[in-house]
């Protein structure tokens, strides 16, 4: 497989799997743009990738920020193929009834609003292009409710309703929105989990998380004409025929 040519727009690029995702797409022959909210963070994933790389430091809650990193991805690569939706938190972990709203809103905003924000921005160009595909990272919150995480399980369940409806409206022009849960992955995110203690997420052993690069390989596959089965809908990597397919078996 290879992507030579092709413009990939990752957002939370600063880490976990937007990081391993930079590095793989970029080894595919990709441009990679890299956001993120820490500069200093993204600027070393973006020189560790190559002259490929672009980052851009962004808060995805900012619609005007996205728009106009978009705008520079354009202005230096000629336009974007691929955007994938990364950019997420966790955090505050707590149940619904102590959970901070100012902290709880902000969640949403990064998490809901930060999808939005870089699907609306993208769509004016892959439209003209008659081609994009919009990969984003959902989570097996998003189908069932998990103590503590009622912020996450409701951003990520309304996200994946997201993903079916840009393929409901924008499908006939070309463009391919698959959503993506990984399972559990060795990330900062993963350690937050584990020192909040409040739910059997958090109990989990280290040993069991799959490595960021899985998604990541997943994410390339999910570029290909093997994944428009699952247009508009949101595949696993707990299920073993999509690891098989993406070759992790």
């Amino acid at each position: 497989m290879r992507m030579n040519g092709k413009t990939v727009v990752i957002t939370g690029a600063s880490r976990g799997i937007g990081a391993a995702s930079a590095h793989h797409f970029a080894s595919l022959g990709a441009n990679v743009v890299l956001l993120a909210r820490s500069k200093a963070a993204i600027e070393q994933v973006a020189a560790d990738v190559g002259a490929n790389a672009l980052a851009i430091a962004v808060d995805v809650a900012d619609y005007a920020a996205v728009k106009d990193a978009v705008a520079q991805t354009v202005a230096r690569f000629g336009g974007v193929d691929v955007l994938i939706n990364n950019a997420g938190v966790v955090e505050p972990i707590s149940r619904l009834e102590s959970a901070d709203p100012q902290g709880w809103g902000q969640a949403i905003d990064i998490n809901l609003k930060g999808v939005f924000n870089g699907m609306h921005a993208v769509l004016p160009i892959m439209k003209a292009a008659g081609a994009g595909s919009v990969l984003t990272i959902s989570s097996g919150a998003a189908h069932g409710p998990v103590e503590g995480w009622s912020h996450y399980c409701t951003s990520k369940a309304a996200v994946n309703m997201m993903t079916r409806c840009l393929d409901k409206e924008n499908a006939a022009d070309g463009i391919r929105a698959i959503g993506l849960s990984p399972g559990t992955v060795a990330t900062q995110m993963q350690r937050e989990i584990k020192a909040s203690g409040i739910n059997p997420v958090s109990q989990l052993d280290w040993d069991v998380h799959i490595p960021a690069e899985w998604p990541a390989r997943a994410l390339a596959w999910m570029c290909t004409p093997a994944a428009d089965a699952f247009l508009g809908q949101e595949i696993s990597l707990r299920d073993e025929d999509i690891r098989r397919s993406v070759g992790l078996i």
